[in-house]
Formats: structure tokens, sequence, C-alpha cells
């Protein structure tokens, strides 16, 4: 039956070219085999953007960890990280790495603010990219959620006696009663902070890592400028979109121009507030467009955060219909992420066209080794590390 696989390019008709040009009809089992095959194996295809290629669209999704002691990553990291590399995925990317200090989510949150962050997270780097993976960051500021506790303990405002901070923010509108009251950060800071992501760029290329990603979603600072739920201000960063819309893209801009044009640059957005009046779909198709524009190669396609009292239509793949109209309105590569838990699953929607790659999270938390189960249910292609080839048969 196998070589069915090698008769050639399959016409609409059903028919083959043999080796002398003439067409011949195909066997119908053959057919099914030949259109199973080409069909599971979407997952596990190469995708190249900039100069880096993927082994396959299976990428690891930012996880926060809150395990780290002034913004160093530690061997919790490098096993959290390291395992998923092992796993077989291709693109393994760090939790939200906080580009000042006061822009961790909590005091325990990893960073990238200063220089001597660069060793421990190179190690990282390294590590991933000797697996056969893409090592990856996510660059954040935390904006008016910052300043908090870790979630097993409760979470809410992290007081300044118990590490805590003076949080910023694009107007001073809390997140939530039990979170900081903010204070409003100028247009100058705003600058400032654009240019923190750049630092944070610069010493994450030093570091080793390939591709960098903005935190612009989940209500953190740079979504918080995009939103009118938490935007008020009526400056040149608040008001009309093209205004909201400044912070995130004067970020971008910067970022490329100490990140090499042939390094891929990702953004992370929350494609809706899921709250009438706030942030929506519509927007992030705009906003995805002008980002194109200033260097960005794909959109990592979420929802959600930025209001305490959104009604989130939780259930698998509910993100996805995101990545796909942004993939096809804006012209621009995106990611599909939330309860993407299944192999079949994450194939359709590479398969479909509604994403180029598929982030996953908590299914890789369950089980790290999730893309080499994946590929021996699709019939994929996936480099498994020498020393556990004997458990691959």
């Amino acid at each position: 039956m196998s070589t069915c696989f090698d008769r050639g390019v399959l016409a609409y008709n059903v028919t083959y070219r043999n080796g002398s040009g003439k067409e011949e009809p195909v066997d119908a089992a053959c057919l099914v085999v030949y259109i199973e095959h080409r069909r599971s194996n979407m997952l596990f295809s190469e995708l190249k953007i900039g100069d880096i290629v993927l082994r396959n669209r299976i990428a690891v999704s930012p996880m926060c960890q809150y395990s780290s002691e002034d913004g160093f990553a530690n061997d919790w990291h490098f096993v959290h990280l390291g395992t998923r590399a092992v796993g077989g995925a291709a693109l393994v990317m760090t939790e939200a790495a906080a580009v000042e200090a006061r822009g961790r989510i909590s005091p325990a949150d990893l960073g990238i603010w200063k220089d001597d962050h660069i060793e421990s997270l190179a190690r990282i780097a390294h590590f991933i990219k000797e697996q056969g993976a893409v090592p990856a960051i996510q660059l954040a500021h935390a904006g008016r959620k910052a300043s908090t506790r870790p979630p097993w303990e409760g979470g809410g405002t992290a007081e300044e006696d118990n590490g805590g901070w003076q949080v910023v923010a694009p107007s001073e509108i809390a997140f939530a009663s039990n979170y900081p009251n903010p204070r409003s950060i100028s247009a100058s800071e705003v600058g400032e902070i654009a240019r923190s992501f750049a630092a944070a760029a610069r010493r994450a290329l030093d570091a080793g890592f390939e591709i960098v990603e903005i935190h612009a979603a989940h209500g953190y600072l740079l979504h918080e400028f995009l939103s009118p739920l938490s935007n008020t201000r009526n400056d040149e960063y608040g008001g009309t979109l093209v205004n909201r819309m400044r912070a995130v893209r004067e970020v971008a801009q910067e970022i490329r121009k100490v990140w090499p044009e042939r390094l891929p640059l990702f953004t992370r957005i929350s494609a809706t507030d899921w709250v009438d009046g706030g942030w929506n779909d519509g927007e992030s198709v705009e906003l995805a467009r002008a980002l194109r524009a200033d260097g960005v190669d794909l959109i990592d396609c979420s929802s959600g955060g930025n209001a305490a009292d959104a009604r989130i239509p939780f259930g698998p793949g509910y993100q996805t219909r995101f990545a796909e109209k942004i993939r096809a309105q804006a012209e621009i590569a995106t990611g599909a992420v939330g309860m993407i838990t299944s192999p079949q699953q994450a194939d359709h929607i590479i398969r479909t066209g509604q994403a180029d790659i598929v982030l996953l999270a908590r299914q890789l938390l369950r089980d790290p080794y999730w893309p080499l189960r994946a590929a021996a249910e699709l019939g994929g292609e996936v480099r498994w590390p020498k020393q556990y080839l004997r458990a691959k048969q």
C-alpha cells in the first residue's frame, strides 16, 4: 500500500500520472490511505518564519511559575522548560519575563530587566536549542495587575511591607477591589517603558533566544492601553483606536531596532474583552494589520483578562475563531491557544487554516511528552531524544 504515495500528483478526478505521464485510475482504498496520510501530518509539518524553522506546529505557551527571586531563573525553570523541549514541542516559550521590576505580576515573577538575568536564562535557551526546539521568551509589564501575591497564596494585593510596590497604568482604575490602586503614567514614561522592552529584547538576544513575544494580553499594561475599559486618557495614548494602539506599536518599533529582522517577533493579544464597550475582535484585526507593518510576524490570539466580571464561554477551542479571523483579514500568521487538548483537535486547527501554530499550556503541564504521543497517534514524524528511544516502540 505504501507504493500508493509514490504515484505522483492526484487529480480531482481521482487519477494519477504514471512514470510515462499517462493518467490511470487510483484504487479507492489507496486514495483513502493517501488522504489520511496527508491530513494527519499537518500538525507535524515544518513552519519557516524569518530565518527560523519550527520542526512542527506545537508551541509551549507562556505559563507563569511564580518561582523566582529578584527575577532570576533557577533550576525549576530549567527543568520545567527543558522537559517540554525534550517532549517534542517545536517552540518552547518562557513565562512572562518582566521588563521592569515594577512590571512583575508578583514578587516571585521571572525578570529580564537587568543584565544579571542573562546568564541563568542563557542556560535554559541553550538546552532548549540542543533538543531541536526553538527557545522563545515573552516580554511583559503587568501594569495595574502587578504587585499581587502568587495564586497559591490567595492572590490579591501584595502590600509594600510584603514585597509589593506602587503599580502604574494608563488610568487610575484598579482591576478589581482586591487589586492595587494604580498611578497613571505620563506620556514620557510610556516611551521609557517601550525602551525597557527593547533593552529586554537585547538581553534576550544575548541569552540565545530566537523568538521574542510582546505580551499585550490578559489585562496587563499594553492591553490596558488598548481597551477603553482601562484607558480613559485624553492624550496621544487614549481615545481613538489609533491612539490606544500607540503604546503597543511603539514597543514593537523599539524592539525591532535591536531585534534582528531575521528573527521572529510575536505579539500575544486578547482578541476581545468579552464585555460590551471593551476591546473587540474587529479592533484586534486593525491592531494586527498595524503590527504587521511594525515588523511583527505572528499574532498569538488569546482573550479576556481585563474585566473582572467578564463572562467567558470557556470550551474546547473557544478562542480559535479569533486566530482564524485575524489570519484571514489581517493577512498575518496566527497562533491558536486555549483548551486545545487532543492531537486530532490540534491537527484540525492547522489543517483547516485556522492558525499556523497551536500553543498548549495546561495540557503540557499534564503531559510534557504530548507531542511524542500526538505524533504516534497521527502518524507524524517527531524527533525522540536518543536517551528515550527504547520507549518509542
